[in-house]
C-alpha cells in the first residue's frame, strides 16, 4: 500500500525540518516548497493527501495558493500563520481552509489535527459511491461531493459540505457546539467555539431558503430538522 503524501510549504527551513521529522514518524511521505509557486507546481505534479500552508511566503501567499487549489481539488489544506485574529480566520474558512495552526505551535498538535483530517477525509471517500440525498430541493450528492440548492450546484467550502452531510445524517438530534467541533472538526478543539457559529451561518447563506432546516437551539446548539424555522 502506498504512503499517503503530504506537502509542507513554509518559507522558514526550520519549520519545514521539524514539521517534517515528525511526519515522517507517522510514515507518511513528505514534499516540501519554499514558496508559493513551488506549493503550486508540487500540488499540480502529485497527488497529496493534505497541504500545509504558511500564510506569509513569498512569490505567492498562502492565500493565493488555497484560492489556485481550490478551483480543483477538495484535498485537505491546514494554514501556518502568525496572525490570529479572527478575521483572518474566516476569510480562509471561506476560501476552503481546513483548519489553522498559530505560530508558535506545538508539532504534536499539528500532527493530531492533521491525522484526524485525513481519517475524516478518507472516510468521506469510502463512503457508498451511489449515495444520494434529496430533501424538497436540497440535494446532497455524496459521489461529487456536490450539493444542489433548487438544482443549481453551490460551491460550499469543505468544512461546509462536512458540517451540511453531518446534520443531515443527525437530523433532529441536538448538537452543542463542542459536540459539532469533535465530530466535524475531528478533534478536541482548542479555542473559541464561535467557529462553529461562523461555519453555520456561512452554510444557513449557501443554501439560501433552506436555511429553515438548521434550527439554533438556544443554550445548547443547533439541529437540523426539515420543517424548522430560521
Amino acid at each position: 500500500m502506498a504512503l499517503l503524501k503530504i506537502l509542507i510549504a513554509d518559507d522558514e527551513k526550520r519549520i519545514r525540518e521539524m514539521i517534517k521529522e515528525y511526519i515522517r514518524l507517522e510514515g507518511y511521505e513528505v514534499d516540501e516548497a519554499a514558496n508559493g509557486v513551488e506549493a503550486l507546481n508540487s500540488f499540480k505534479q502529485n497527488e497529496y493527501a493534505l497541504i500545509i500552508l504558511d500564510v506569509m511566503m513569498p512569490m505567492m501567499d498562502g492565500w493565493g495558493v488555497c484560492k489556485e487549489i481550490r478551483k480543483s481539488s477538495a484535498v485537505p489544506i491546514i494554514m501556518l500563520t502568525a496572525r490570529g485574529e479572527e478575521y483572518d480566520k474566516l476569510f480562509g474558512f471561506e476560501l476552503g481552509v481546513d483548519d489553522y495552526i498559530i505560530k508558535p505551535f506545538s508539532p504534536k498538535e499539528l500532527l493530531a489535527r492533521m491525522k484526524a483530517i485525513i481519517r475524516r477525509s478518507l472516510g468521506e471517500e469510502n463512503k457508498d459511491r451511489n449515495h444520494y440525498v434529496k430533501i424538497e430541493g436540497l440535494e446532497i450528492d455524496y459521489n461529487s461531493r456536490n450539493v444542489y440548492v433548487n438544482s443549481k450546484v453551490k460551491n460550499l467550502t469543505p468544512k461546509e459540505y462536512e458540517l451540511l452531510s453531518f446534520f443531515v445524517q443527525n437530523q433532529n438530534h441536538v448538537f452543542s457546539r463542542e459536540q459539532l467541533l469533535n465530530s466535524v472538526w475531528g478533534y478536541d478543539f482548542i479555542g473559541d467555539d464561535r467557529t462553529v457559529d461562523t461555519h453555520v451561518k456561512m452554510l444557513r447563506e449557501s443554501v439560501e431558503e433552506y436555511r429553515r432546516f438548521i434550527v439554533t437551539v438556544w443554550g445548547t446548539g443547533y439541529k437540523f430538522e426539515t420543517g424548522g424555522k430560521k
